[in-house]
């Protein structure tokens, strides 16, 4: 019997240096073996049985792979790369042909894993190419189900079963390994030939990423989707597309997510064109991008849908070219026109339809962001666009990096339909307020609770607190929940004194909860105060809050004010002072309106009102976010009489790149001569108040910070390369 899309067939069997059988290439070990055998599908003759060992970059052969294969270290030392090996394969196979009078053919493996798992992927990371031969290939396993359905399912068959099932008597421990192999697969294959069997259907393995739109309307298995965690923040698509090399991806099904501030958080959604590529997909846990392992786990198509879908007619016009290369720009001035940025990129990187291949976001009122996204027909343009990276458009320098589809549904759903942060629900019933109100004195009689389990309630943490319970004053345990109302992992609580907070913060430091230590760390009502703005409070001392930088506050948009307001049915709200340090001067006070307390039966809760800084792709952001304080708060602040962090004039520069563990005195040195006190620096932290990797420094003047920016960006510090921007 014929193929319908060949004359022949190239039985293929491999192996490599590390897991065999259904684990193979799920540790990402090198192929140390290959054996192969023509078949000739008219005349049922073979052409001869090829056997070659690849020698790997890896000599250190699994327990498992020494005891099935029986090689060693020093044979494979000797054998030839698998790029020789590759090219010695096409070479056999053309002479195998030409003697068996044959002119095409099709491979012919046991199962997905060699073609799929091994040779796309290890070649795709030896950056050489595979020949078509191996994106079109018949498995073994699914051929033979298919021939004879009362046979085991496909994912239970092996070699060995196969052959059981037909009663053939090869013995294993005749051949070499490998041989045994590829010579029972040729028998099971001219056993299927007498059924009349025909090879019509081969697997197909994607050349390419196709990009493309997605529609919220659309219907995602949930089957088919993954969750990639710990990708590089300059990750683009394609870069995706080639960690999951051999696998197929539905078309536009790459998705990056985005922070609430609009930037990569270093994970993706990958909707694939089945379950059987997702779960081979799942196998690539902790593979490699570069030095950086991936996670990847089971995702769900509604969290797909939510990442890449969109609704926008706008955008789906804009990406209805497809296989465009998308790239985003950012700290576009806001009086910034098409005509600006076409000429911004000019002649040697043409945009694909002109105007139209540009998409300027904007706010719901129409306001422009400063971020546009651009469309270029190939590569070529698109390199010629990222090399203006940095150039100057009227006063501003743009930033330029890769995009996608789904990054442009994501940013426009973001801006155009819901505020970057999350507007909190408003609280429905007003109360009178509690006899216990959160304090705001210098007094160290509160505890923090830090690295709380998420699920943990005002019942956990009591029982965490053991005999120290009965000095909780009444209503003193504080929940505090993050900006989207979820539990953040802290929570304050109030003693009835300095010296029992100083005893709970002793007895209770690192004391297990549930399956998580917890820090507890003794602080002041003033101290909390800081905290929740945003600032760091450990046992190295207190950090103030980024927020308090009165020379960086950011135009007031209404669109982006949320009052940190408690849902009445679940928590209280704080009062005003509790964010900021009351008012100084009598005057003020006086005339400090009442305040309203929502006040609930528990204990209350808080929203913690960070000001977050996060890295960009592939370099920093042009300006920084802040989280809007109540308007209560914000009353409060402009009669307070607040100590500057940073003094108001001169230049500020932003460092990223830091050693987590560098300190003021490491950047005093780094940036000597250039007239710098300890108070001119700021370090930043995470959410998490642990060191960012960042800081911002405040130069006398606008001169003196260009000079530093020239001479000593990207110069180390410790061991790492720092990068500096003017802000």
């Amino acid at each position: 019997m014929t193929a319908s899309h060949s004359d022949s067939l190239v039985v293929l069997f491999g192996a490599t240096a590390g897991a065999y059988g259904a684990k193979l290439g799920s540790d990402e070990r090198e192929l140390i073996l290959l054996v192969w055998q023509v078949v000739d599908l008219h005349s049922k003759k073979v052409g001869t049985l090829h056997k070659s060992l690849v020698k790997a970059d890896n000599l250190d052969l699994s327990d498992q792979c020494r005891e099935v294969s029986g090689l060693t270290p020093e044979g494979l030392g000797k054998a030839e790369p698998l790029d020789r090996v590759l090219q010695q394969f096409s070479q056999l196979v053309s002479s195998d042909l030409k003697v068996l009078g044959r002119s095409s053919y099709t491979l012919c493996s046991d199962g997905q894993l060699l073609i799929r798992q091994v040779l796309h992927p290890e070649t795709s990371k030896k950056n050489f190419l595979l020949s078509d031969c191996f994106y079109s290939f018949y498995d073994l396993r699914k051929e033979f189900h298919s021939c004879y359905p009362s046979s085991a399912a496909v994912k239970d068959q092996t070699i060995k079963t196969m052959a059981e099932y037909l009663g053939l008597g090869t013995d294993e421990a005749e051949e070499d390994f490998g041989v045994w192999q590829v010579k029972t697969m040729v028998a099971i294959i001219f056993s299927m030939l007498s059924e009349d069997h025909v090879f019509t259907e081969p697997e197909t393995v994607k050349y390419k990423y196709e990009t493309g739109p997605c529609s919220k309307s659309e219907t995602v298995d949930s089957e088919t989707v993954i969750r990639a965690r710990g990708l590089p923040w300059q990750s683009s698509d394609q870069d995706i597309a080639r960690f999951f090399k051999g696998l197929n991806i539905a078309k536009g099904g790459v998705a990056l997510c985005l922070n609430s501030q609009g930037r990569r958080n270093g994970e993706a959604l990958v909707r694939f064109v089945n379950s059987e590529q997702r779960d081979l997909a799942l196998e690539r846990h902790k593979h490699h991008m570069g030095s950086r392992y991936i996670e990847v786990y089971k995702a769900t198509g509604e969290e797909f849908l939510k990442i890449a879908g969109g609704t926008s007619n706008e955008v789906a016009q804009f990406l209805s070219k497809e296989n465009q290369v998308i790239i985003r720009m950012r700290g576009l001035p806001f009086t910034a026109t098409q005509e600006d940025v076409l000429g911004f990129l000019g002649p040697e990187c043409p945009v694909t339809g002109g105007k139209e291949g540009l998409l300027f976001v904007k706010y719901p009122d129409g306001r422009p962001t400063g971020d546009a996204f651009v469309l270029f027909s190939c590569e070529e343009y698109a390199q010629n666009a990222l090399k203006k990276h940095k150039e100057i458009l009227g006063k501003r320098y743009i930033e330029l990096f890769r995009s996608t589809a789904a990054e442009v549904q994501q940013v426009l759903n973001r801006y155009m339909s819901t505020p970057l942060i999350p507007t909190l629900p408003t609280p429905i019933i007003p109360v009178i307020p509690p006899p216990y109100t959160i304090a705001t004195g210098s007094i160290r009689d509160c505890v923090r609770l830090r690295g709380l389990p998420y699920t943990a309630g005002i019942d956990d943490i009591l029982e965490f607190m053991g005999d120290a319970t009965g000095d909780i004053k009444p209503h003193g345990v504080h929940m505090v929940l993050n900006q989207q109302g979820r539990p953040s992992g802290d929570a304050f609580i109030q003693m009835k004194s300095a010296d029992k907070a100083f005893m709970v913060a002793q007895k209770c430091h690192k004391k297990m909860m549930k399956d998580r230590y917890v820090e507890v760390f003794q602080c002041s009502g003033e101290e909390m105060n800081f905290v929740l703005m945003g600032g760091t409070l450990n046992r190295s001392g207190l950090s103030p809050p980024p927020c308090k930088l009165p020379c960086l506050s950011p135009p007031a948009y209404a669109a982006f004010q949320t009052a940190a307001v408690i849902p009445a049915e679940a928590a209280a709200l704080y009062q005003p002072q509790a964010l900021l340090p009351t008012t100084r001067t009598p005057q003020a006070s006086t005339a400090a309106p009442p305040t309203v307390t929502y006040y609930p039966a528990q204990a209350a809760q808080l929203y913690m009102n960070y000001t977050a800084y996060y890295p960009s792709p592939p370099v920093s952001p042009t300006t920084v976010g802040y989280i809007a304080a109540p308007p209560g708060a914000v009353a409060a602040a402009a009669t307070a009489t607040h100590t500057p962090i940073l003094p108001q004039p001169g230049a500020l520069v932003r460092m990223q790149g830091l050693p987590y563990n560098t300190g003021m005195k490491e950047i005093l040195s780094f940036f000597q001569g250039y007239q710098l006190q300890a108070d001119s620096i700021l370090m930043l932290y995470n959410f998490s108040g642990q060191p960012s990797g960042e800081a911002l420094v405040t130069f006398p003047s606008l001169d003196l910070a260009k000079k530093a920016v020239a001479e000593k960006n990207g110069q180390l510090l410790g061991s790492r390369c720092v990068q500096l921007y003017l802000v």
